[in-house]
């Protein structure tokens, strides 16, 4: 497995067991086409619902980025046709999931995220993703099933 250089990653996470009494938890899910366009859209649902969950504005700007990056990294690194997103958080709003799920290949093994060179237009959105993210992590369950990058916040 590949060692990524990035402060607090979690690379091929595993789901947690369900505890016997889950918290109830609100949420979202939609599924938007695998267009670049499509990016704008998603930071505007997420927009939209944290405002009417009452989240705080800085929370809101950093989830728009998060969900942007997520976005755009499903568009341009997956030959996926749809693209699906969910957000959930939890009754007190203290902690907020942003998942993105492609149709892709699956996780190559071999590909790592690496620095850009400092003169790069491009290749820091996982280290943005890094910065912002209290954690992070990669799901991948069948190497021909696409897989989902998720990320919590916490407001």
């Amino acid at each position: 497995m590949p060692v990524f250089p990035l402060h607090g990653t979690t690379p091929l996470t595993r789901p947690a067991p369900a505890p016997a009494a889950r918290t109830p938890r609100q949420g979202e899910r939609f599924a938007l086409p695998a267009l670049a366009e499509s990016v704008a859209t998603a930071r505007s649902r997420v927009d939209r619902r944290l405002d009417h969950w009452g989240l705080p504005q800085e929370t809101r700007d950093t989830a728009r980025l998060v969900i942007s990056e997520l976005v755009t990294n499903a568009i341009l690194h997956t030959d996926s046709h749809m693209v699906t997103c969910r957000l959930e958080a939890t009754p007190r709003l203290d902690r907020l999931r942003i998942e993105v799920a492609d149709e892709g290949c699956g996780l190559d093994r071999r590909a790592a995220p690496r620095r850009p060179s400092a003169d790069a237009e491009n290749g820091r959105g996982l280290m943005l993703l890094d910065a912002l993210a209290a954690r992070w992590g990669v799901l991948c369950p069948d190497q021909n099933a696409g897989c989902t990058v998720w990320a919590e916040l916490r407001p």
